[in-house]
């Protein structure tokens, strides 16, 4: 999946300007945007500088903020639901904010757990809105916003170059357990602030033009890593700063494009061809289930066919083998002189053979072809069901209903 990582200009201070006056070029309206594309999330395939009409499209698309553009916050998350959970922030963090808190936004670590120490990342907020807003007017959509850095348990220091002028240009981004900043180069400050056992046991790396600076203020070799390297490496982490109010919506719809993009991207591709091949073989087996089942049908209905013939060859034209089967059965019975299964005799002598104890010869009987019903008033229940059980195994329903019961075949009934 391929990932378009937007590097976001430090938001302009007072007193930011260059040696023209002027703000800085990063801070102009419309000034050109430095871009990484990636085709896995891990090398770097194009990198480069645009408006933000013109970024190149991608799967996702991450913001990384400046590192001096992220504050940092350690305290114990408030217990409260997630729709709370920023009001509870506020409380929590009140005496600390330096700022009204309608102006600031906030974001949770990656899996933080209310009850329990957390780091809470600390923007400006209208800044933070406006650039997502820009963005999104271009027709660039935001999946994530992270942080160049952040707290961790590794120290890490990074040395790039910031533009700012003669002796102000090196800066220094820093982050181990105790938290993070950005600190120039110019001065005693990050000397003092740097722990000296976390200093010597630190992953250092440096921006090439901040290289040689970098050396020579820390005494040693540090390893190259370009504003587009870290920048990727930023993409990877579970960072997340769209939170609360500047979550993304239609999480759904959002999900559901992101992975028709995958789904349609070459490395899905042999998942493609393969259910497209699964699909057809699929089809062709229904298919083929569809032609045999047909064929054992009709060789059925034309041995049913047969078998009419061959019983009653008076029969020429068949339309329905069975039911015509079953009609000349009946008229051969009725010839015979053998009752049917729906037949007053045949009726009579089942409810003979199902009888209770006891009770007298039936008072009353009326027959209708297939049922007959017998007056039996003042049965109690238990006769009624001993009835039908015992005519039940035979193939019989019985009903009863107003001192009466109704008796016919239960295969007639259905």
């Amino acid at each position: 999946m391929s990932v378009l990582v937007i590097q976001l200009p430090a938001r302009p201070r007072l007193g930011a300007r260059t040696p023209g006056g002027d703000a800085p070029a990063a801070a102009r309206t419309g000034a050109d945007l430095a871009w990484v594309l990636s085709a896995d999330g891990l090398t770097v395939q194009r990198q480069g500088q645009a408006a933000a009409a013109l970024l190149p499209r991608a799967d996702s698309v991450v913001a990384v903020l400046h590192d001096a553009d992220t504050g940092w916050q350690r305290l114990t998350l408030p217990k409260a639901p997630p729709a709370r959970m920023r009001a509870a922030l506020v409380g929590a963090m009140e005496d600390s904010l330096l700022d009204d808190e309608a102006e600031l936004h906030f974001a949770l670590a990656p899996q933080a757990v209310p009850g329990q120490p957390a780091w809470v990342a600390v923007v400006q907020r209208p800044w933070l809105v406006e650039q997502l807003a820009a963005l999104e007017a271009a027709g660039v959509s935001v999946d994530r916003v992270v942080p160049a850095s952040w707290p961790g348990e590794t120290a890490q220091g990074h040395f790039f170059d910031n533009g700012g002028g003669a002796g102000h240009s090196v800066c220094l981004a820093w982050s181990d357990s105790q938290g993070a900043a950005c600190l120039q180069l110019s001065g005693n400050l990050p000397r003092a602030l740097l722990p000296q056992a976390a200093a010597q046991t630190a992953r250092w790396t440096a921006s090439a033009p901040a290289a040689a600076m970098a050396e020579q203020w820390l005494g040693a070799p540090v390893a190259l890593q370009s504003d587009a390297e870290r920048a990727l490496q930023a993409a990877r982490s579970l960072w997340n700063l769209r939170q609360f109010d500047l979550a993304r919506r239609n999480r759904g719809s959002q999900a559901a494009r992101g992975f028709g993009k995958r789904f349609l991207s070459p490395t899905w591709r042999p998942v493609r061809i393969g259910l497209a091949a699964l699909l057809a073989l699929h089809l062709l087996g229904l298919n083929a289930w569809a032609w045999r089942q047909q064929r054992t049908v009709e060789e059925l209905r034309q041995a049913q066919v047969a078998l009419l013939r061959q019983a009653h060859p008076q029969v020429r034209a068949v339309l329905d083998a069975p039911a015509q089967m079953q009609r000349e059965n009946e008229v051969l019975r009725a010839a015979a002189g053998r009752p049917g299964e729906g037949d007053l005799e045949s009726l009579l002598a089942a409810a003979a053979m199902a009888w209770p104890e006891g009770q007298g010869p039936v008072q009353s009987l009326r027959f209708d072809p297939g049922r007959l019903t017998l007056a039996a008033p003042g049965w109690p229940e238990a006769q009624v069901a001993e009835f039908r059980d015992r005519l039940r195994p035979g193939g019989w329903n019985v009903e009863a209903a107003e001192g009466r019961l109704t008796l016919s075949v239960a295969k007639a009934a259905k």
